[in-house]
């Protein structure tokens, strides 16, 4: 077997065990889970490899580049990030238990959420931050992020505390947004 060979079946090996990992279905604003902080995470048995698999599955699912566990139901500190959407499986983050240990530099960009369809906004975030998480197994790493991948990490870091996009904006947007959210819930679409 060539070395194309293997990266070929690992591909397939990969894609196969996400395809046939549980799909949960994302949470939506306003439900409760999506405002309480996260549990910390304790146990790092088989069962919460296979969790973390099935928040993969749902994430690409749902078209996301982050998932947080409130998100699909889960109120614990487990978070999946790949913001290049499958296009550097290498820097593909699990991130459980984390905290923002160092925040550098302020950016104003777009955001949306998977919890919050249909609304977006600019928020301010820090432009570099770095995390100190645990993997699967339970070790402790630290992770620098810039640009999308570190809005991506605040963001999802945000909702194991119960913090949501819209809360991050000014009264009058986060109105705005919830107003939107309201009349999407009327006509059935939310």
């Amino acid at each position: 077997m060539s070395e194309n060979d293997k990266t070929d079946q690992k591909d397939v090996t990969a894609a196969e065990s996400i395809s046939t990992a549980k799909i949960h279905p994302i949470v939506k604003y306003p439900d409760p889970v999506l405002m309480r902080k996260g549990a910390a995470v304790t146990d790092f048995g088989p069962n919460l490899a296979q969790f973390v698999e099935e928040m993969w599955a749902s994430m690409y699912a749902a078209h996301g580049i982050g998932l947080a566990a409130p998100q699909i139901g889960v109120s614990k500190r487990i978070t999946v990030i790949d913001a290049n959407f499958k296009e550097k499986p290498e820097e593909k983050l699990v991130l459980i238990n984390p905290e923002i240990v160092e925040r550098e530099g302020r950016s104003f960009e777009e955001e949306g959420c998977l919890s919050l369809p249909e609304i977006r906004d600019k928020v301010h975030r820090a432009a570099r931050v770095k995390v100190r998480a645990q993997d699967v197994n339970g070790e402790w790493f630290e992770v620098e992020g810039v640009e999308l991948r570190g809005r991506a990490i605040q963001h999802e870091i945000d909702h194991l505390d119960g913090i949501l996009f819209i809360d991050r904006l000014s009264a009058l947007k986060r109105d705005l947004a919830k107003r939107k959210i309201r009349k999407l819930q009327k006509s059935g679409q939310w």
